[in-house]
């Protein structure tokens, strides 16, 4: 275990025993992460920050139900955080189909986002959606599933009817695919 996680654990062990300034510096090294993953899944800032905060009641309520041997303390953050997401999504019954993130997902002005970054995050979908095409049909509904729709590994054997250990390797094999397309 890294120096990073042993941290990221003593403050969650020290907040389980209702340390308010553990809990402090458990939310300040991991409120980015958690954020953007809220983010991703949401694609509008006022919702993200109301799962962040959401995330972080039960995180604090939780931490004494946390087991090392079940994963890192990020994963289990991210998964509260993930299923958050997930459960405002269902209750507002907004489907990914349906959201476009070509117009601003708030109020806030386009022009607060620079021309140039505009254009290199269009250049970079393009470029992701040109490897997306190129794998193969089990690979790329996984990923789909999974990063875009925001499915658990569980949940995509049951969309698909696949086995869980293929759909483990789809997207594992997937990614690194990716992973080599992106970078070429």
């Amino acid at each position: 275990m890294d120096q990073s996680q042993q941290q990221l654990l003593q403050w969650l062990y020290e907040t389980a025993q209702g340390n308010r300034e553990a809990f402090a510096k458990l939310y300040q090294a991991s409120s980015g992460k958690l954020f953007s993953v809220s983010l991703h899944l949401l694609r509008r800032h006022d919702w993200a920050e109301d799962v962040l905060q959401d995330a972080f009641v039960r995180i604090w309520h939780n931490a004494a139900d946390y087991h090392a041997e079940k994963g890192s303390v990020m994963s289990w953050m991210i998964s509260i955080t993930r299923y958050r997401a997930l459960d405002l999504l269902k209750s507002r019954r907004v489907k990914w189909e349906h959201v476009d993130i070509s117009e601003p997902a708030n109020d806030q002005s386009t022009d607060e986002i620079p021309l140039g970054e505009v254009i290199g995050l269009a250049r970079e979908k393009v470029k992701l959606d040109d490897c997306m095409s190129s794998l193969t049909d089990d690979h790329r509904v996984s990923i789909q599933l999974a990063y875009f729709n925001g499915l658990s590994h569980q949940e995509i054997t049951e969309h698909t009817g696949s086995a869980l250990g293929s759909v483990k390797s789809w997207i594992r094999r997937g990614l690194t695919q990716l992973k080599r397309c992106l970078e070429a």
